[in-house]
């Protein structure tokens, strides 16, 4: 959800030389991003950790320090790096470590949260420039996947047996912060066997965290899907959904990754707020039957889960037959078009 502001952050400082500090595992998002030039990673393993990456800061001599997280943390290091110029919202009481703190916008829940990070890069260009224009274009949440990675995912699928000659469908039934999050074990099963009846490719992904909730699908399963939960890095499943022709997914981090690089993906809803959080992106869609404790945002439900379960098998399997039918016929046209140029 930061990647609009990243995109205009490089409008708006174009010859910049603009470094993103990330931690090990989003490293991978970033590999062929096209509006960053470096990147810093910071591997934190405890409080200690802070102590070398401010040395790697003051090394590097950073002009600008623009702080998306709002995080203590995030403004500490920056502040003892010797960093001259450091914006970023005025949480966790670090307004002194912050040269420009920002207030955070009354806005923030009830707009989508890329509006809160764009909003520190047009308060950015209004303190350099006197102006900002930013408001005035649409967002851009959209991320590129070049050949290499493409072929990398590819070549991923055909090592796990996939032959790529139907469409592949990718399943993340876990989520990481959250049970609240996840559509029942039991329901991702069924999906998973009706896609596979209906002659299309199935694979489970997810972190090692999520291994049980992957066992436990693929234990009520008649089929058999692919499982690379807990078997890629963050890079790998990256290509992966890169080269996935849908992804039907819980609110968690990939429904994000799948619908930046413009592929079809279908995110199930329950206990949170999808105005605020759901992926930016036309090709993402929604599945949602609130209640009126909707959404609670815990993560545990404390009654009957009755969001997630409002939600049947037949109606994600019916929208997500139809994106792959959109898919398939938008493939179609693009290889006509690009035959006839």
């Amino acid at each position: 959800m930061t990647l609009p502001g990243l995109r205009a952050l490089r409008r708006v400082l174009p010859n910049a030389e603009i470094t993103l500090c990330v931690r090990p595992g989003a490293a991978g998002l970033f590999k062929d991003a096209d509006f960053v030039d470096n990147l810093l990673i910071y591997d934190r393993r405890g409080v200690t950790s802070v102590i070398p990456q401010i040395r790697e800061w003051r090394r590097r001599k950073f002009d600008l320090a623009l702080l998306f997280q709002n995080a203590f943390e995030a403004a500490l290091i920056p502040f003892f790096a010797g960093v001259p110029l450091r914006l970023g919202y005025a949480t966790e009481s670090r307004q002194a470590l912050l040269t420009h703190p920002l207030a955070v916008p009354e806005w923030r829940d009830s707009k989508h949260e890329v509006f809160y990070y764009l909003y520190l890069v047009t308060a950015l260009e209004q303190l350099l420039f006197g102006r900002s224009d930013i408001c005035e274009s649409e967002p851009d949440a959209s991320l590129t996947l070049s050949e290499a990675r493409r072929i990398e995912g590819t070549e991923l699928l055909r090592s796990h047996g996939l032959t790529l000659q139907r469409s592949v469908v990718a399943i993340c039934p876990g989520s990481i912060n959250s049970r609240a999050k996840r559509w029942p074990a039991e329901r991702f099963a069924a999906l998973a066997d009706r896609l596979i009846d209906d002659r299309r490719e199935v694979l489970l992904i997810g972190s090692k965290d999520e291994m049980d909730v992957s066992e436990e699908v693929v234990s009520k399963m008649q089929g058999k899907p692919i499982v690379l939960t807990g078997k890629t890095t963050l890079e790998q499943v990256t290509s992966v959904l890169g080269v996935s022709d849908l992804v039907v997914t819980n609110d968690t981090g990939p429904a994000h990754i799948a619908a930046a690089f413009g592929k079809p993906t279908l995110v199930i809803f329950g206990p949170t707020n999808p105005l605020t959080t759901r992926p930016f992106s036309p090709e993402a869609e929604i599945l949602r039957h609130p209640p009126e404790c909707a959404p609670c945002m815990l993560r545990d439900c404390p009654i009957d889960h009755r969001c997630m379960t409002a939600i049947t098998v037949d109606e994600v399997f019916e929208r997500s037959h139809a994106l792959l039918k959109r898919s398939s016929f938008t493939k179609t046209v693009r290889s006509v078009c690009d035959s006839v140029a």
